[in-house]
């Protein structure tokens, strides 16, 4: 564990070592439609490549507690990730998506994914941040197969 609390790479970050990888945990403090900005500064400042840079995120096409790991692909409607992908370059980012549960009628979608979670809500996500957390361990291990076939629902 680690505290993110360090600005640099136009966010917060912290450096960890998970499954016997040193790893960085960035959070982007900009605009979520600009996390390339931080991202690729990240990678540009470490050389790391596109296909080592794990990307989280939520996702309004999965319900809540539902995740989607892929190892490559399009943003599939995603701003921040179609920020990464076209400040990158490359479409070769490993990611986990986490879902958020679609925009009901009438909501506007900024004011949908900032919105709180309900109290059941909450309680599934703690199963899901477990589960993710379980899921970039064997990103990081060289297993992605596996992640995929435990946590792909």
């Amino acid at each position: 564990h680690c505290k993110i609390d360090r600005l640099k790479f136009k966010g917060l970050c912290c450096e960890t070592v998970i499954s016997g990888k040193k790893v960085l945990l960035l959070k982007p403090s900009t605009f979520m439609n600009l996390s390339g900005q931080s991202v690729t500064e990240a990678m540009s400042f470490f050389h790391i490549p596109p296909e080592r840079t794990l990307i989280v995120f939520d996702d309004i096409s999965l319900d809540v507690g539902r995740t989607r790991i892929r190892l490559k692909g399009s943003a599939g409607g995603h701003n921040g990730m179609k920020n990464i992908i076209y400040l990158s370059g490359s479409d070769l980012f490993p990611r986990i998506k986490i879902g958020v549960g679609s925009k009901p009628e009438g909501w506007d979608l900024a004011d949908w994914v900032l919105s709180r979670f309900t109290n059941d809500e909450m309680k599934t996500l703690k199963t899901v941040s477990e589960n993710v957390t379980d899921a970039v361990e064997l990103l990081l291990s060289g297993a992605p197969g596996k992640a995929m076939n435990r946590y792909n629902s």
